[in-house]
């Protein structure tokens, strides 16, 4: 999964919905169901997603668009996978940021 989002310090829900390609709704309806996702949000009420609001989004988003689990079975896993010291997801994950890095490396060249 390569989700393409600039760096920054916060992400707007329009932002993330883009991203996922997904509606900013459905993105509210997995803040409300999963504690993992839990953007900040601005003094008008606007969500500001952090980088480890993407990286849970990332995962919810494996977990049920990608896999095919229910929601209550992406909770469960995400229970268990807190558990682990560094599972399966978590490898992958840091395995595509390092290969995106070398490949902007490699196109600065």
């Amino acid at each position: 999964m390569n989700i393409e989002l600039p760096e920054k310090r916060y992400y707007s829900i329009g932002e993330v919905a883009k991203a996922f390609n997904v509606n900013t709704s459905l993105i509210r309806f997995w803040e409300k169901e999963f504690k993992a996702l839990s953007p900040k949000k601005s003094t008008n009420g606007k969500r500001k997603f952090t980088a480890e609001d993407i990286t849970s989004m990332k995962q919810i988003f494996f977990l049920l668009k990608e896999k095919g689990y229910t929601i209550e079975g992406a909770k469960t896993y995400i229970k268990e996978a807190k558990k682990k010291p560094m599972n399966n997801f978590e490898i992958v994950e840091k395995l595509n940021e390092i290969k995106n890095r070398l490949l902007r490396i490699k196109k600065e060249l």
